[in-house]
């Protein structure tokens, strides 16, 4: 399988606006507060991303799924923490 510039391209974009989350998430475990992160706006962002992830497995689209996989991933730990660290 050939990956094409366009996928390549997605790629690369899901791996920037992927990683973005991890400073968020290093800095909430490791002050084991969440404060300043919004539960509403937590809440919307995974069922966005869940959403971009079913849209994706449609499409087969491959960066798509993993960059919205990985990043609900992030994203529900951050959630988690954020109700645990209430």
């Amino acid at each position: 399988m050939q990956i094409e510039f366009i996928d390549t391209l997605g790629l690369a974009a899901g791996t920037l606006t992927t990683i973005a989350f991890l400073p968020q998430l290093l800095k909430t475990w490791q002050s084991k507060s969440a404060k300043d992160v919004s539960l509403a706006m937590m809440v919307t962002f995974c069922i966005g991303v869940f959403l971009w992830f079913v849209y994706g497995l449609y499409l087969h689209a491959l960066p798509i799924v993993l960059a919205n996989f990985v990043t609900l991933i992030l994203a529900l730990i951050i959630l988690i923490l954020k109700i645990k660290y209430r």
